[in-house]
């Protein structure tokens, strides 16, 4: 069942997309769209491995100040090391992204869609 709800949100948030479709209109929206959301994405990278950077440094002080308590020690150290390996696997990524990019020479800059061509006789004129 929640499956089920998952998919019609889904499809619900892309009827729009259908709705344009049919108009002859040109997706400038869509593109400003997903523009907007890149350079959020790309301004959220450097902040979500900063926090992970911090939750590191605060299980390392967590280690540090649990000194006399093994139980608390122990669990500090899983703390430690899955901080180690989230920053890790972020760093990972993004620069293998970077190297992709660069490697085959990947032009970031947005391209503007072929504008739709019109039906004659449709509601929508240019």
């Amino acid at each position: 069942m929640k499956k089920i709800l998952k998919i019609s949100a889904v499809l619900s948030m892309l009827a729009p997309l259908l709705a344009a479709a049919q108009g002859g209109t040109t997706f400038s929206g869509l593109d400003s769209a997903i523009t907007s959301i890149a350079n959020l994405i790309n301004r959220l990278v450097p902040l979500v491995i900063g926090l992970a950077v911090l939750f590191f440094l605060c299980a390392i002080l967590r280690f540090v100040g649990s000194a006399g308590d093994e139980e608390k020690r122990k669990e500090a150290r899983g703390l430690i090391i899955w901080g180690i390996v989230a920053i890790f696997v972020m760093v990972s990524v993004w620069g293998l992204v970077n190297i992709l990019r660069n490697t085959f020479n990947l032009d970031t800059t947005n391209v503007p869609p072929p504008p739709t061509p019109v039906v004659p006789g449709s509601a929508i004129t240019p």
